[in-house]
């Protein structure tokens, strides 16, 4: 798991730069524990679309209500693990 959790985390960081045009990171100077909202900045909308990548890379369904505990790369990439790993 512990492999699988590291490249959905590097994964999840590159989407989040190329659709959020974060610049100076790259997937792996990326803090998968850094705060998106507080320390980045980012929106709903912003998770919205990183949201929608996401699904359908690796064909899962984020719950809207669900966007709110969606707060790190890290949390990101579990949530996608445990519902691939649900289906």
């Amino acid at each position: 798991m512990g492999n699988d959790l590291q490249a959905v985390m590097l994964r999840t960081a590159e989407v989040m730069i190329n659709e959020l045009k974060l610049e100076d990171v790259t997937p792996e100077t990326f803090d998968p524990d850094i705060d998106l909202v507080d320390e980045i900045g980012i929106d709903s909308m912003d998770l919205a679309t990183v949201a929608l990548v996401l699904r359908d890379e690796y064909g899962i369904r984020f719950d809207e209500d669900d966007y709110p505990k969606l707060t790190t790369v890290r949390k990101i990439a579990e949530y996608i693990l445990a519902r691939k790993k649900a289906a």
